[in-house]
């Protein structure tokens, strides 16, 4: 089982997320459990406060040392497996599918959920944590950060999706000689709607003939919209 602690000054943003869809299914069975915890819990501060003034002057408050160092090392002793401990932030190294299926065959993950302007460097100094940014924008925190990650590693634990092909046939776990792909165009009933119709080699049976097609597709689809993958 994986688990997952998530650290948030909020967490009942958390709350719906994770008891919809595939991660609730995933705890039903028992394939991940997911805990939530208040850092304002394991303030020392009699107001209750989580922030203050950055030093230096500024905009905006930054999340206070103690409170967080202090939550992070209480959570830590709520399990003795180890565990990988995460910081989302848009400084950190860009998530990706392998850092997906990296975290979905970990024991323990350990989110910790920043707000405002952000952290006390001390806090990073102190716990040495892993930064993962999942984009080149700036959320309000890094609660949606954190349950995108951990439905990215969820839905990767066998027995999480109905077939666990649906993982491996999807964009970035595509693979055209070591070469990420983009997924391929997928279509249902009817097999013509407003005047657009389904492939024929898709109507036809022969497998060899479809795989031939959707991989073609999905390297013209790459090559249009994240020719990146491709250099």
């Amino acid at each position: 089982m994986l688990r997952i602690d998530i650290l948030t000054i909020f967490p009942e943003m958390l709350t719906e997320t994770f008891n919809s869809g595939i991660l609730r299914i995933a705890q039903e069975k028992g394939l991940i459990a997911v805990f939530s915890h208040n850092i304002r819990d394991y303030t020392t501060n009699k107001h209750g406060k989580t922030d203050d003034r950055p030093f230096g002057g500024g905009p905006g408050m930054v999340m206070t040392a103690q409170p967080v160092v202090s939550a992070v090392r209480a959570v830590i002793q709520m399990s003795s497996a180890p565990y990988r401990l995460i910081f989302p932030g848009p400084d950190g190294k860009r998530f990706n599918q392998l850092h997906a299926q990296e975290f979905s065959t970990a024991e323990r993950l350990i989110f910790v959920c920043g707000r405002y302007e952000g952290f006390d460097q001390r806090i990073f100094d102190i716990l040495q944590p892993e930064v993962y940014s999942i984009g080149d924008y700036v959320l309000t925190g890094g609660e949606l950060a954190a349950a995108v990650m951990t439905d990215a590693a969820s839905r990767l634990i066998p027995g999480a999706l109905g077939k666990i092909e649906s993982a491996h046939d999807e964009s970035f776990s595509l693979s055209d000689n070591g070469k990420q792909l983009l997924d391929y165009p997928h279509y249902t009933q009817p097999a013509e709607y407003e005047g657009l119709t389904v492939p024929e080699v898709l109507r036809g049976g022969n497998h060899k003939l479809i795989h031939e097609w959707r991989l073609a597709a999905a390297r013209r689809k790459t090559a249009e919209s994240r020719p990146d993958l491709l250099d």
